[in-house]
């Protein structure tokens, strides 16, 4: 990967931008890096780019929320998500780079799909009463496998653990905890597999150490951020940025 100055250019608000989303506004629209990085590099550059940043903010989140998840759903969670990486990996040997950015492009329209029928109540996702702890395995294992192809392919797997986790009756703070936790995780398997495979490369972990100032500085500002900007306002900023972004992908994969 070239360090031209362009790259630069766009990779510095991208990354500012996943920090500022985790650090004030929960994870969920932190991947729109992904997408937006796969315009201007291959998209085996941009995940592979965003990957140890990922991990990097992460481990202040898993600081914070230490002990309070639910180790029996993170865990089946986690689970789940090894044969979705796994086959991941294998879509990523075989498949040529125009068809991940249609991938990525499907995952980021996808995603903003899925939050808009959330919001309009299309889709119901109600958290249940009292759960039995017992129940729910197979879902857990199902979720994760989903989870984790599709943060294999853009780190975009917030929605697919979320629908496994709005169903397990958390509170509000043992949700965000077992959501940290679960990504953590996941993200640490998929640096082997991303290594073996040269998306994460030396090139990729120069770029991340002149990043990751940028990162800690969209982590601070996000926290500052919290409670001084709407909220309704960012995601609907990042869900047209998202439509954009990810409609320009499939365009040129298409093209």
């Amino acid at each position: 990967m070239g360090f031209d100055w362009t790259v630069f250019a766009l990779a510095v608000p991208a990354v500012l931008f996943t920090g500022v989303s985790k650090g004030g506004f929960g994870s969920g629209a932190a991947f729109a890096a992904a997408p937006f990085l796969a315009l201007v590099l291959s998209p085996g550059q941009a995940i592979g780019l965003m990957l140890p940043l990922l991990m990097l903010i992460d481990l202040g989140a898993i600081r914070a929320y230490w002990g309070r998840w639910s180790r029996r759903d993170a865990l089946r969670l986690i689970g789940g998500s090894l044969p979705g990486i796994a086959a991941g990996a294998a879509l990523y040997r075989v498949a040529d780079p125009d068809m991940f950015r249609l991938l990525i492009g499907l995952v980021a329209i996808g995603f903003v799909a899925f939050q808009m029928a959330r919001a309009s109540d299309l889709l119901k996702l109600r958290a249940v009463h009292r759960p039995d702890p017992s129940r729910g395995r197979l879902a857990g294992v199902f979720w994760g496998g989903v989870t984790g192809l599709t943060s294999f392919i853009s780190h975009a797997g917030g929605p697919p653990a979320a629908v496994y986790l709005l169903g397990r009756g958390l509170d509000k703070t043992t949700f965000q905890a077992t959501t940290v936790l679960t990504f953590w995780a996941v993200n640490l398997a998929k640096l082997g597999p991303y290594m073996a495979l040269g998306i994460f490369t030396r090139d990729t972990l120069i770029a991340d150490l002149i990043l990751a100032p940028v990162a800690f500085a969209g982590l601070w500002l996000g926290v500052h951020l919290h409670s001084r900007v709407n909220e309704k306002l960012f995601f609907r900023l990042t869900y047209a940025f998202l439509l954009v972004t990810g409609g320009k992908l499939i365009f040129d994969a298409l093209t």
